[in-house]
């Protein structure tokens, strides 16, 4: 007799479709179907309920080594759960900076202790995050963590000839750069985007060209060396319009836009309330409008949260003392939902696509964005798409309660979070 566990989940809407029962034997799924024969199994009712592959975050900023005052790999971990996540991509801006195998193979394995969702760790492209001269790319690749992604995101390569040998390193290993297009000449002193609202409050502006200069050039020599450049949080409509061209002429570009520039513009800012600034900073309404339109139609390939934990003291300042960024892991799913689903622009499946499909894929990550088929790993995510409820920070794994969305009602709540079989989350409580 099998000592396997097994979980039916009854009657889910599988990418939104006709319900189905999916049945979970150990680290797999045996079967997907109708009338299924429960057995021995612990049986779940997902009637009504959405289900999809296990989400996969590309930008997740979990801060240890060096700033655990602000999040954990377990606390984060534990917040990318609650939110349906069952991998996250842990950014190299630590202390110190993930710039050789001994840290990123740290990062790892606190993942792994975790257990809460996988952890792929994000290399840093240049040496302490300086622009000067190339990190350890080959030994962190070659080490246990086994990197694929580099950035030096929260900086920006703006070397053009660092970029271009970093480009031309990661080839040999199909890695990929992930810029943080930012022109540092044009962004000095910048505290919100560049536009009217700004020129009204007197605060310095973000001009949406500091961005779309830096992917132009970043998507040119992409093309010119024959490797994968990724674009981390676009913002700007011209932005959207650069990586078309680069996807036209068949270069390899991604993006990603962060759930917060689906939703947020630069309007919010006139409050003066730190938890609104952000890098890049909120955009205007056309920007947003823009942002969705190309998620919907895949120029922007993936939804990445860019969860970017702070610590009260940080964000509860006066605005230009404040630190940059929100976390996203625990609202991104509902965000998505009510900016992209509930508007018709994406169905379910569009959102298993641009949610975990892509995101797994520029990774190169195995085991997730898998299909809901039998033989497959089963991490899962079940969603109960007619929830609406308000959000509360105080209710949230995350160490950190920086979020533009308190007191907000969004639709979504996930119900459960599968890793490999294993409930993460179970009732809408982390297990």
């Amino acid at each position: 007799m099998s000592d396997t566990h097994k979980t039916l989940l009854r009657g889910a809407k599988v990418l939104g479709g006709e319900p189905r029962d999916v049945l979970i034997e150990g680290e797999r799924i045996a079967s997907v179907g109708t009338g299924i024969d429960a057995g021995d199994a612990t049986v779940i009712d997902a009637t009504g309920q959405i289900l999809l592959p296990g989400l996969v975050d590309l930008h997740t900023h979990l801060r240890e080594p060096g700033r655990e005052d602000s999040e954990t790999v377990h606390t984060g971990t534990r917040a990318a759960a609650a939110g349906g996540y069952t991998a996250v991509h842990a950014m190299a801006n630590t202390f110190p900076v993930a710039d050789t195998a001994g840290v990123v193979e740290q990062v790892w394995r606190l993942g792994k202790e975790s257990g809460y969702c996988d952890v792929q760790p994000v290399g840093a492209v240049t040496v302490g995050l300086e622009g000067k001269k190339l990190a350890e790319l080959g030994a962190m690749n070659d080490s246990a963590a086994g990197v694929r992604v580099f950035s030096d995101d929260g900086k920006c390569v703006d070397d053009a000839v660092i970029m271009r040998r970093a480009l031309e390193y990661v080839k040999a290993f199909d890695g990929v750069i992930a810029q943080h297009a930012q022109e540092p000449r044009l962004t000095e002193g910048a505290q919100m985007n560049e536009g009217v609202v700004s020129a009204e409050l007197g605060l310095g502006g973000w001009p949406a060209v500091a961005e779309e200069s830096i992917i132009a050039r970043d998507v040119l020599l992409a093309a010119h060396v024959g490797s994968r450049v990724h674009i981390c949080h676009l913002s700007t409509a011209g932005s959207v319009e650069i990586v078309r061209w680069a996807k036209s002429k068949g270069w390899n570009v991604t993006a990603e836009v962060t759930p917060h520039h689906l939703l947020l513009t630069d309007e919010l800012v006139r409050s003066y309330n730190p938890v609104y600034k952000v890098n890049p900073p909120l955009r205007t309404e056309a920007d947003v409008m823009a942002l969705r339109e190309a998620l919907a139609d895949g120029t922007i390939d993936c939804v990445a949260t860019d969860h970017a934990p702070h610590p009260h003291e940080d964000k509860d300042c006066e605005w230009g003392a404040a630190a940059m960024g929100m976390v996203g892991l625990e609202t991104a799913l509902s965000v998505v939902q009510h900016t992209m689903v509930d508007t018709g622009l994406l169905d379910w499946a569009g959102v298993a696509d641009r949610m975990s499909h892509r995101p797994s894929a520029i990774g190169r990550l195995a085991g997730h964005g898998r299909p809901i088929a039998p033989g497959e790993p089963a991490n899962l995510t079940l969603l109960d798409s007619a929830y609406r409820g308000v959000v509360n920070p105080a209710g949230f794994a995350s160490r950190s309660r920086n979020t533009p969305y308190e007191g907000r009602e969004l639709p979504g709540r996930v119900t459960y979070t599968f890793l490999r079989g294993r409930a993460t989350v179970v009732d809408g409580k982390l297990a």
